[in-house]
């Protein structure tokens, strides 16, 4: 089975196919022309022995016109003009040896220039043949062209992603340390050493996950459980999780480590300022042609205006913003409301997609 798609990637293979398909197709439109003329077989060879006179005359013309293509604009419309005006006399001298040799059996002109008859024809011929040839070259090279800058579009997209999602908040790689510095002084050995395995894992996930892909919600729930087993040693009984997953939406697929920085900021400005600690719900349901999930905590809330929190130096919500915008478009929803009775909550609704990533090769 021929790939024609292939077939025509290939500009060396695009050319012979449609060089040779040309000069056959200017063969049957002269014979179909000149049916009535004459019917018999040895007129449609002049005619086929014509098409390959010029299907070889015109060759040369190729590598001519591919140095033409660097010079000046007007340069190349003359020079073009007259090679071509050269071939297509040539190509006439030819086609009329033909006719005279074949047709008449062996004719002679008494004139010279008698072989030159016919020439304005056979250059309006070779004319078009160059005019095709630059035709294609240039939509060739668009082509190329916004390939180039739909492929450097896509890379700076890409980078732009990972960026996104490697800025991570510092401050939970410091504090983890710190925890694990202060339960080695203690001589806390075997939770400090439960904490830095954990931590580990969760490193090595947050590293591994690639940050154009998307993975199942199931994998952000494990990773979530490790990030927040990790903070659970810092708080203790400080910090309550409630998990409502319903089972449906536990294989749609989420952009990776799109939970972490809500739960963080949670941590970070519900639980971490108040001494009684606090209570982080986490929801997802599947609804429609949607997934929905729903971060909140009873800390003391915050200024929100206009949906968007009122706090300094904070990226991780912008990202998550920014990242969403870049692999759903306008087909997402990022919001921020006030939890009742306190706190915040932040509701993300994105397409309900399962099985294998579409951003994946």
């Amino acid at each position: 089975m021929i790939h024609w798609q292939k077939l025509f990637e290939d500009k060396e293979r695009q050319f012979w196919l449609l060089h040779t398909c040309g000069w056959i197709g200017f063969a049957l439109v002269y014979y179909l022309g000149s049916f009535l003329h004459d019917m018999r077989n040895i007129w449609l060879f002049v005619i086929l022995l014509n098409a390959y006179a010029g299907w070889l005359i015109t060759i040369p013309l190729r590598y001519l016109f591919r140095y033409l293509w660097k010079l000046e604009p007007w340069l190349m419309v003359l020079l073009a003009l007259a090679s071509s005006y050269v071939v297509g006399a040539l190509w006439a001298v030819v086609k009329n040896i033909n006719y005279w040799e074949i047709y008449k059996h062996g004719y002679r002109p008494d004139e010279w220039l008698y072989y030159f008859s016919n020439s304005v024809d056979s250059f309006s011929v070779i004319v078009c043949w160059s005019g095709l040839y630059f035709g294609i070259k240039y939509y060739q090279l668009l082509q190329q062209e916004k390939q180039n800058a739909l492929k450097a579009s896509t890379m700076a997209h890409q980078a732009h992603l990972k960026m996104l999602r490697y800025q991570l908040n510092p401050h939970f790689l410091f504090n983890t340390l710190n925890a694990i510095s202060t339960l080695v002084l203690i001589k806390e050995n075997e939770t400090a050493n439960a904490m830095v395995s954990r931590l580990s894992d969760f490193l090595r996930y947050s590293l591994d996950k690639d940050p154009i892909k998307r993975v199942p919600l199931e994998q952000e729930i494990q990773a979530i459980d490790l990030y927040l087993d990790i903070e659970k040693v810092r708080f203790e009984d400080r910090l309550t999780v409630i998990w409502d997953v319903a089972p449906d939406s536990r294989q749609a697929l989420v952009p990776s480590l799109i939970l972490q920085p809500l739960i963080e900021n949670a941590i970070k400005y519900a639980i971490a300022r108040t001494e009684e600690g606090g209570t982080i719900s986490i929801h997802a349901k599947f609804f429609g042609q949607d997934l929905l999930i729903e971060v909140a905590d009873n800390g003391p809330g915050a200024n929100i205006v206009d949906g968007q929190l009122q706090r300094h130096g904070g990226v991780g919500l912008p990202n998550i913003r920014e990242r969403l915008q870049s692999l759903y478009g306008n087909n997402f929803s990022f919001v921020i409301a006030h939890n009742k009775p306190s706190g915040v909550k932040i509701s993300i609704r994105i397409p309900y997609q399962v099985g294998q990533d579409a951003n994946q090769d």
